[in-house]
Parts: C-alpha cells; structure tokens; sequence
C-alpha cells in the first residue's frame, strides 16, 4: 500500500509544503473524483470512490501537523502507545498538573483573564514542542519524536478543554 506521502509525490518529511500539498491533492482529486466515472463501469466506479476517499484521508492526516507527526512515527514502525504508554518526564508531568490546576481554578472562578494568559501560555508551549517533533521527524529520530508527540496529544486534549471553556464562558 503506498504511504500519503507517495500518493502526492512528496518527501516523508514533517516539514512539508502547504502549497505543494494542496496542489498535489487536487491534482489526484482531479484524476479519481468519481464525478469523472459516471458512465464508467460499476467496478470503475467503485475503483474511483476508494481512490478519492484514500486521497481524502491522506489530505486530512498531512495537512495538519499533529496528525502528520502521528502518521511519521507509525510509518517509521513506533506505536505511540497512546493507551498504554503514559509515562512521561517528571517535568512535563509537573507542568501538566501545573496547566491542569490553573485549569480548574479557571473553571471555579471564570476569570476571562487567567483563560486568556493560560491560552496565551498552551499555545506557546504547544508551538515549542512541535518545532522539537518536527525537527526530531525531519532527522529520523522517530523514536525520540514518538515522546514529543505523545506530550502533543496531551496539549490537544488539554486545548481543547479550554476552548471549551472559552465557549462557555462567551455564553
């Protein structure tokens, strides 16, 4: 089976071009779109509809980054372990609590402020680790990235509970 990055003829690299990736993608979009096989037969109909789902699917999965990281590491043979593997770093378990605690009081006391700084300081965060998975990535340190991106998933979820809240407290 050919990897996502085959499919639209670019390096297997994190570090990817946007551009080149939309372009690609709709290059083979244009080619299987099932649209283009309305006459064809139902096998050639059916061919086309797989085709353009696997496109979709592989579109999805580069054009964002944690999903990219994800897909690199599990090409490269390293199971996160996203269930069973929670063993971290002290400083990063200490400093999930940390965010985990300011989250809480957040909640207790809807301060729009402290949400914001908290944003303010995830998305930093968020940002800082990702460069380090993706340099990792990009040296084929995919063990060593595996690690990056597991703290990554922690932040997603982290973040998006406070999007969360955001809305909450909007309304």
């Amino acid at each position: 089976m050919q990897n996502h990055f085959a499919l639209f003829h670019l390096p297997e690299r994190f570090s990817i071009d946007a551009v080149a990736l939309d372009q690609a993608y709709h290059q083979v979009q244009n080619q299987v779109h099932p649209d283009k096989f309305v006459s064809g037969s139902d096998a050639e109909k059916r061919v086309a509809m797989q085709w353009a789902t696997r496109a979709n699917e592989a579109y999805q999965i580069l054009r964002k980054p944690l999903p990219r990281a994800r897909y690199l590491c599990e090409l490269h043979g390293i199971d996160l372990q996203t269930e069973s593997n929670t063993a971290m770093p002290m400083a990063f378990l200490l400093q999930q609590m940390s965010w985990c605690e300011a989250l809480d009081e957040i909640k207790s006391s809807r301060d729009p402020v402290a949400l914001e700084a908290l944003d303010v300081e995830l998305q930093a965060a968020w940002r800082a680790m990702l460069d380090g998975a993706g340099s990792l990535l990009d040296q084929a340190a995919y063990s060593d990235a595996a690690q990056e991106v597991r703290k990554l998933m922690f932040l997603d979820k982290l973040r998006d509970e406070l999007t969360r809240w955001y809305d909450t407290l909007e309304h």
